[in-house]
């Protein structure tokens, strides 16, 4: 435990030094940290993705640095410091562990779940709506995952799974019935019921819907280089090839099994 207080002592100094001699950092605001913030965040989980270890080892210092930079800029303004920043944070903790910390009872998971959402309004003497704790900037299928779990935890859902296909296939038939119409907007509106749904059908079966988009994406790119490059040994490029050339080389692509991501 000393080696990590030390280390994390050694952090805040640096931190002080920094925005003592430097005129860069002396220079950053919250607000011109936040978009950097932002970067570093989507490349620690670009690294988790990847599982490269030592990656994820750099990107969360990175992330770490921009929360003791945060906490020394708002200390200088006697708002608030990191230690403030910790104390909260295990307080948090704490109050929302009952079955740690408490006489409350959690045989596994699904029930720290079930109760979380409860607890958390307790933090705001019950003021709180149960979607209000989501960030309107959130990215749209994340907000999605988010709003479908904290209506979950206060007991919306369906009564058996598998009736979420029904919807699912509702939704498409309402959207083909718009396409069919050629109302632009009711074809967005539509087309956000379907996918709301499909991620409630992730969520409902355990999915990560991000996390099955993005390899669905990596597999693409794989392919799809595979196809460029064929082409470019042809002397060719993409515009020139026909789609039944490409479709052959796509076949390629999958029978090769190509997993490296470009």
């Amino acid at each position: 435990m000393e080696e990590k207080l030390d280390a994390f002592r050694r952090l805040l100094e640096v931190m002080d030094e920094l925005r003592e001699k430097c005129p860069w950092d002396k220079k950053q605001t919250f607000d011109s940290l936040r978009a950097n913030t932002i970067e570093e965040t989507y490349e620690l989980c670009d690294a988790i993705f990847k599982k490269d270890i030592n990656e994820i080892k750099k990107e969360l210092g990175d992330v770490l640095l921009h929360i003791v930079f945060y906490a020394k800029i708002a200390s200088e303004e006697n708002q608030f410091d990191i230690a403030d920043v910790c104390n909260a944070l295990c307080d948090k903790l704490i109050f929302r562990h009952p079955h740690v910390f408490g006489n409350a009872n959690a045989e596994n998971a699904s029930q720290v779940e079930q109760s979380w959402e409860q607890i958390k309004q307790k933090e705001k003497d019950g003021n709180e709506r149960v979607l209000s704790g989501v960030p309107d900037a959130l990215p749209a299928l994340i907000k999605a995952c988010r709003i479908q779990e904290k209506a979950c935890n206060v007991g919306f859902d369906w009564e058996e799974k598998e009736q979420v296909w029904d919807k699912v296939g509702e939704e498409l038939n309402e959207l083909k019935a718009e396409i069919q119409r050629m109302d632009a907007g009711k074809m967005e509106e539509e087309f956000g019921d379907l996918l709301f749904s499909i991620i409630n059908a992730a969520r409902l079966y355990k999915i990560n819907p991000e996390n099955a988009l993005e390899q669905t994406n990596r597999k693409f790119i794989r392919r799809f280089n595979y196809l460029e490059e064929q082409t470019l040994k042809q002397g060719k490029n993409l515009k020139e090839m026909s789609l039944e050339e490409m479709d052959r080389y796509w076949e390629e692509a999958k029978n090769k099994c190509i997993f490296n991501v470009v």
